[in-house]
């Protein structure tokens, strides 16, 4: 089952396109991550799937219907945690959780709630007590009280400490894992690579890759990154390995290679040869972050 299906979707404000033929299919229990850089058009993809803006044409099917006319139904089935969700703070943790439970028929228990997010002992503690991280848990409780059918998050671990982003990274597959099919917009790379299926990248309104994290990083996946510093005065690097390699903004240097282990041989036997160190040497596959960073500078070009 198809719970998503774009085909063409665009949105104009006045003069300015922000979606441009923007085609996207979701299947169910899946994790679909839609990325971008701001202004990209991901909150107003966000909004007409979700029913809050309408579009201005191309063909949409969310659940099986057209969210710009799904009503009261179509919002019983899904979840949605925004960046900013506004929760009552004179409220407890329990009263809140309570309230949003009480709009839907078969809502889920607040414990199960409450253990999912690690605030079952904040549970009478008022919304303003809590943490910027423990407030945020709530909301993607709050989210998932009536147990989603598809569940939208946008950045749902900014904030967390990485012991709670760890969490709720497992928590989302499990929701996955259970059936609920997952949008999530961020903009940790990181994130996007460890809980996303799928994936699609939105530049200037228009999708500029989409598949799987490695798809999207391609043919460049079989890359090694090879990264160092050198101590101040060194002489330059041989023309042969700086031609796979860059300064990097910090001021190391990085080689692609396609071979590591032979460009690892030629730089080392280079140092050895000037009585050079190579600091912080490491050697890493090419990561989702760097391709998306050339995806994006490439489609601005």
């Amino acid at each position: 089952m198809t719970v998503i299906r774009a085909r063409g979707l665009k949105k104009r404000y006045g003069a300015r396109w922000v979606l441009r033929d923007v085609d996207m299919s979701v299947p169910a229990g899946t994790i679909f991550a839609l990325l971008g850089p701001n202004g990209a058009g991901k909150t107003s993809t966000i909004e007409i799937l979700e029913g809050y803006r309408d579009r201005t044409s191309g063909e949409l099917e969310v659940l099986g219907v057209d969210p710009a006319r799904g009503g009261t139904a179509f919002r019983e089935r899904i979840g949605i945690m925004l960046q900013d969700g506004g929760v009552e703070p004179y409220l407890t943790v329990a009263e809140v959780l309570d309230a949003r439970r009480g709009y839907y028929r078969q809502p889920r228990p607040r414990k199960e709630l409450l253990a999912a997010v690690d605030l079952a002992a904040q549970d009478m503690t008022r919304v303003r007590r809590l943490s910027a991280g423990q407030r945020r848990r709530l909301e993607l409780a709050l989210a998932t009280c009536g147990t989603p059918e598809l569940l939208f998050l946008d950045e749902p671990t900014l904030g967390f400490d990485p012991v709670a982003r760890r969490a709720a990274w497992r928590w989302i597959r499990d929701l996955a894992s259970a059936g609920t099919t997952v949008l999530v917009t961020t903009n940790a790379m990181d994130e996007a690579a460890a809980l996303a299926d799928e994936l699609a990248i939105l530049v200037d309104g228009a999708v500029v890759a989409r598949g799987t994290p490695g798809e999207v990083v391609g043919a460049s996946a079989t890359e090694t990154v090879i990264r160092f510093r050198l101590a101040e005065g060194a002489p330059p690097l041989p023309v042969g390995l700086m031609s796979a390699g860059r300064s990097t903004p910090d001021g190391a240097v990085e080689l692609h290679a396609v071979e590591p282990v032979q460009t690892l041989h030629d730089l080392t036997e280079w140092a050895l040869g000037h009585g050079l160190e190579l600091l912080e040497l490491s050697a890493r596959p090419r990561s989702l972050e760097e391709a998306y960073l050339e995806l994006v500078g490439s489609a601005r070009t």
